[in-house]
C-alpha cells in the first residue's frame, strides 16, 4: 500500500469511525441503561423504537440526502467548482429540512399505528409511544445536523463532525444516569427520562455543528441559491438520491418485516436479537467508517478525472476496513458471554444465551459487509448510486425475506437462524459490490484512455 495514501485515508476515515462509534453509544448507553433499570421489557421499547426510527433516518437522510451531498460537494470541489459546492451543500440542505420535519412530525404523530404495526404489544406498546414522540423532537434536529456533517465531510473535514458527536455523548450518558436512576437532583423516570436525554442532546449538537457549519466551514450553505433555484442542480442531486435512499428501504423494510416476526417469537428472544444487533452495530461502525471516507476521497479524485489514484484510495479504504473489521469478529467469538452480559441482569439467563449465539454468529458477517460498505462508498463517490441499490434490492427481497419468512415466520426457528440469514445475505452483497465495483473503474480508466487517443 501506498504510505501517503493510507496516511490520507486514516486521517478521514478514522474521525468518521469514531463518530460514528459516539452516535452508537448512544443508543448502546440507552438500552444498557434502562434495561439494568426496567429489565427485557425496557430493552425491547428501546430497541424497538431505536430499530424503526434507525431505519427511516437512514432511508431518507443518512444514505439518501447525505450520500449525495457528500458525492456532489466532494466532486465539484475536486474540479474546483468552488460557488457549485456551495450550491450543492444549499440544496442538500433545503431538502434534508424539509424531509426531516416530515419524518419527524410523522413519528411524533402516528407512534402507536408505527410501533403496533412493528409489533408491539402490551408494555412495549405504552412505553414505546412516550419514547417516541419524544426522541422525535430531538430526531428532527439530528437529522439535520446529518446533513451538515455530511457537507463537512466532503471538503474532507471528518474532524468538526466527531467534536459534535463527543458533546453529544457527554450530554447524554450524564442525562441518561440522571434521569433514568433520578440522580444529580433528578427526577426518576426511567424510559422517559432516556428519551429527555437523547433528545436534548441532539439539540445542542445540532446548534454547535450549525455555528460551525455557517461561521468557519469553507463550504457554507447560502440563502441566494435557494433564491434563484436551478431545476438542473436539483435534478442532479435528486438523481443521487433516489436510488440511495431505496438501497436502504430494500435493507431496512426486509429488517423490518424481520424484527416484527421475531417480536413473535417471544420477549426473551427479541431482546437478546436486539443486543446483539446494537453490538453489532458497533462493529460495522469501521466500515461504515471507510465507506464515507471511500465516499469522499474517491469522489476527490473522479472530480480531477484521476480514476487510478481513486480506485488505490477504495483498495485502501477496503483493505483497512477488513483489517479493522476482523478484530470485531475475533471479540465475538472470544469474548461473547462478557459483551452480552454488559446489557442485562445476571438473572436474564435466556436473554444471555441466545445473545451470545447471536452473536458469535454474526461474527461470520464482518468481512463481506466491510465490503459492501466500502466498495458501496466508492460506487457513490464515482456518481453510481443505482448499482448499490440493485445489489441491496435483490439481497434483502431474494434472500433475506423469504428465508425470514420460512424460518423464523413459519418454522418459528430460534432466534439466532436470523443471524445465518443475514450472513448469507451479506456474502452475496459484499462479493457482487466488489465484482461491479471493479467493472465501473475498468470502463472509466478504458473511457480516459479511449479520450486521450
Amino acid at each position: 500500500m501506498n504510505k501517503k495514501i493510507v496516511k490520507e485515508v486514516l486521517s478521514v476515515a478514522l474521525p468518521a469511525v469514531a463518530e460514528m462509534f459516539l452516535y452508537m453509544m448512544i443508543w448502546l448507553f440507552d438500552t444498557m441503561m434502562v434495561g439494568n433499570y426496567g429489565g427485557q421489557v425496557a430493552v425491547s421499547t428501546v430497541g424497538l423504537c431505536s430499530e424503526i426510527m434507525t431505519g427511516v433516518v437512514n432511508i431518507f437522510i443518512l444514505l439518501g440526502v447525505c450520500v449525495g451531498a457528500i458525492s456532489l460537494v466532494s466532486r465539484t470541489l475536486g474540479a474546483n467548482k468552488f460557488d457549485l459546492a456551495e450550491e450543492y451543500a444549499t440544496l442538500s440542505l433545503m431538502i434534508g429540512i424539509i424531509l426531516s420535519l416530515i419524518v419527524s412530525s410523522s413519528a411524533f404523530i402516528f407512534a402507536p399505528k408505527i410501533l403496533f404495526y412493528g409489533g408491539a404489544k402490551g408494555e412495549v406498546l405504552r412505553l414505546g409511544i412516550v419514547y417516541l414522540r419524544i426522541t422525535s423532537v430531538g430526531l428532527f434536529f439530528n437529522m439535520i445536523m446529518s446533513v451538515l456533517n455530511s457537507i463537512l465531510r466532503g471538503t474532507k473535514n471528518t474532524k468538526t463532525p466527531l467534536i459534535a458527536a463527543i458533546i453529544i455523548n457527554i450530554i447524554n450518558i450524564f442525562l441518561d444516569w440522571a434521569m433514568i436512576f433520578g440522580k444529580a437532583g433528578f427526577p426518576e423516570m426511567g424510559i422517559k427520562g432516556a428519551a429527555i436525554a437523547t433528545a436534548f442532546s441532539h439539540i445542542v449538537g445540532f446548534i454547535f455543528i450549525s455555528i460551525y457549519t455557517f461561521k468557519y466551514s469553507k463550504i457554507k450553505p447560502r440563502l441566494k441559491y435557494i433564491k434563484s433555484l436551478s431545476l438542473s442542480r436539483i435534478k442532479n442531486l435528486v438523481k443521487l438520491i433516489i436510488p440511495s435512499s431505496l438501497q436502504e428501504a430494500a435493507y431496512s423494510i426486509a429488517r423490518i418485516l424481520g424484527i416484527s416476526m421475531m417480536m413473535r417469537l417471544g420477549e426473551a428472544a427479541f431482546a437478546a436479537n436486539q443486543i446483539a444487533t446494537i453490538i453489532e452495530n458497533v462493529s460495522y461502525l469501521p466500515g461504515t467508517g471507510f465507506g464515507v471516507a471511500c465516499t469522499a476521497l474517491v469522489g476527490h479524485k473522479v472530480g480531477e478525472k484521476n480514476f487510478k489514484e481513486a480506485k488505490e484510495y477504495a483498495n485502501t479504504c477496503a483493505l483497512l476496513g477488513l483489517i479493522f473489521m476482523g478484530f470485531c469478529s475475533a471479540m465475538f467469538l472470544i469474548f461473547p458471554k462478557l459483551i452480552v452480559s454488559l446489557f442485562v441482569g445476571n438473572n436474564e439467563s435466556e436473554v444471555i444465551r441466545l445473545g451470545i449465539l447471536c452473536l458469535m454468529v454474526g461474527a461470520i458477517e464482518q468481512p463481506t459487509m466491510s465490503l459492501y460498505l466500502v466498495y458501496g462508498g466508492a460506487l457513490k463517490g464515482s456518481g453510481d448510486t443505482k448499482t448499490p441499490f440493485y445489489i441491496s434490492l435483490l439481497a434483502a427481497w431474494m434472500i433475506r425475506v423469504p428465508l425470514m419468512l420460512y424460518f423464523i415466520g413459519y418454522l418459528k426457528s430460534p432466534v439466532y437462524y436470523n443471524w445465518w440469514i443475514s450472513g448469507a445475505q451479506w456474502a452475496f452483497q459484499g462479493i457482487f459490490m466488489y465484482l461491479l465495483f471493479k467493472r465501473r473503474f475498468k470502463k472509466l480508466q478504458r473511457d480516459v484512455c479511449e479520450q486521450a487517443a
